[in-house]
């Protein structure tokens, strides 16, 4: 549809917006020059735009069966299946909501989004599906991804299948459930601050942020192109091994994607925990927000390792305190910019817009802004006044000290292949009740990430593995790497699989 010229009221509106004073004849001369590049706008939307791909083909699938969908995990079901044979054959797989998948209908967790569907598959979709995969269906995330509990996903929490009274953690929270439940073996997730290891650890399941950039994002929703990853959760190290070695590498279309090595993520698999080098963070440890029985579960893993061979070290990086604060001022201006404002696209990077997302994003959220989260509200109103009235300057400040943290973190992985801490420091909290406070409700959705969002700054592999519960509910184990070094991370995870059931740790 063609864009209609600026009108000269329109003009003087949009200068008094950024404080320029014209007079009615400067606003008429301005919207008549205007007038010369609305042709090229028109010329644009006559063009056709490239698409990502639709391979295999697929019906329309239907929502979930309330009888068959008791953890509320499920946005939506369809089988589509891909080539007969491959690295995922037989494999049926689970795909976030917040991931493009062509004729199926995309929520992101919202009500802003209802009624959006997609027509492009996401490249991680193609590859799932190449690689022999069978996608069984979407699944329930939180609120536009913003929440690390799993009570802000519209129109059901999503509850925790080891105890269904608590959270299952988020974002990925129906990733996380479907898996913890024995629906599928492998689901794919997403982490900006920890959404991945979140639920992962909360559901006693293995969940693999890997380095920023290995795996494309394209065709999914972005909060923040600096720290956004997609990643895979599986019931087993071999499932996670699997299904990263499916999806990763660069794509072409998505700049997030610099310098990508790639791995022998199967291989790393028959690793032992025999030589390895293990440095336990002692500043991920007996935080303020920490349970005891977490820490202890923790260290009592750790001493399995060091029986089995290992070497096990404590250090103190002290910069990992204050790596969650420069993850704050990056990703809370930063998800207002792109999220927000850019209508969940943002500008100025080049690679692949799904722009009928944006489109059905920025329709859904400019009419119907109440219907945001109050997780993402919160998000919004610290984001636009720290633009207003400090003109981004944190933000630039922050993304710089990154580089800080990141330099921390290998100082100390150049003498040891893994860091070690509680991927959270306590276990899963109850969901909370429906009339609970606004800042019960945000409270539990960011109390949790103090140990995993500084490594999706520093764009380090993080994984978590199930390492013991207590009281029916599981404790996850953080193994950290060198960027591109997945096959060490996957190798220590897979070496600690073999010591024993973490359900009778």
């Amino acid at each position: 549809m063609p864009i209609q010229a600026p009108s000269a009221d329109q003009v003087m509106n949009i200068a008094a917006d950024f404080g320029i004073e014209l007079t009615e004849a400067d606003a008429q001369s301005f919207a008549g020059l205007l007038k010369g590049l609305k042709q090229s706008y028109d010329r644009v939307d006559e063009i056709p735009e490239p698409r990502l791909p639709v391979n295999y083909p697929r019906t329309a699938g239907e929502p979930p069966n309330p009888e068959e969908n008791k953890y509320n995990a499920w946005a939506w079901r369809a089988v589509i299946e891909g080539r007969k044979k491959g690295i995922l054959a037989g494999k049926k797989v689970a795909i976030k909501d917040n991931i493009c998948v062509a004729g199926l209908p995309m929520a992101n967790g919202s009500r802003v989004l209802q009624g959006y569907v997609p027509e492009e598959d996401a490249t991680v979709v193609t590859r799932i599906l190449d690689a022999g995969g069978t996608i069984v269906g979407k699944t329930v995330c939180e609120d536009l991804c913003f929440s690390g509990g799993s009570h802000t996903s519209k129109p059901m929490p999503v509850k925790n299948p080891r105890k269904p009274t608590h959270s299952a953690g988020g974002s990925s929270s129906g990733s996380g459930a479907v898996v913890a439940a024995g629906e599928v073996p492998m689901a794919l997730g997403g982490d900006q601050g920890g959404s991945i290891r979140m639920p992962s650890s909360w559901c006693g399941i293995y969940g693999l942020k890997q380095t920023h950039g290995l795996v494309p994002y394209t065709g999914a929703m972005p909060i923040e192109p600096s720290v956004d990853h997609c990643g895979p959760m599986g019931a087993s190290m071999e499932d996670v091994a699997r299904l990263l070695t499916a999806i990763a590498g660069p794509d072409g279309l998505d700049p997030r994607q610099v310098g990508v090595k790639g791995g022998d993520y199967m291989g790393a698999l028959k690793g032992s925990a025999k030589g390895l080098k293990i440095a336990v963070v002692k500043e991920g440890f007996g935080r303020p927000e920490s349970e005891a029985v977490t820490d202890r579960k923790v260290q009592a893993a750790l001493k399995r390792y060091k029986s089995a061979g290992a070497t096990v070290d404590e250090v103190s990086i002290p910069m990992h305190i204050d790596a969650y604060h420069i993850w704050t001022a990056v990703i809370v201006e930063g998800a207002t910019e792109v999220m927000i404002k850019g209508n969940g696209m943002g500008t100025s990077w080049q690679g692949h817009y799904s722009t009928s997302l944006l489109d059905a994003y920025a329709r859904g959220w400019h009419s119907r802004p109440n219907d945001m989260s109050e997780t993402v509200k919160l998000v919004m109103f610290m984001g636009e006044y720290m633009r207003r009235y400090y003109h981004g300057r944190y933000h630039a400040k922050a993304q710089n000290q990154r580089r800080l943290a990141r330099a921390a973190y290998d100082a100390v992985l150049a003498k040891y292949d893994v860091l070690a801490m509680p991927t959270l420091p306590f276990r899963a909290t109850a969901l909370p009740p429906a009339d609970a406070s606004r800042e019960d409700f945000v409270g539990l959705a960011l109390n949790m990430v103090g140990n995993t969002a500084p490594f999706d700054i520093t764009g380090h592999p993080a994984l978590t593995v199930p390492c013991g519960k207590e009281g029916g509910l599981p404790i996850g184990l953080m193994l950290i790497g060198k960027s591109y070094d997945e096959p060490t991370v996957i190798r220590a995870g897979a070496a600690f699989e073999k010591l024993g059931d973490w359900q009778k740790m």
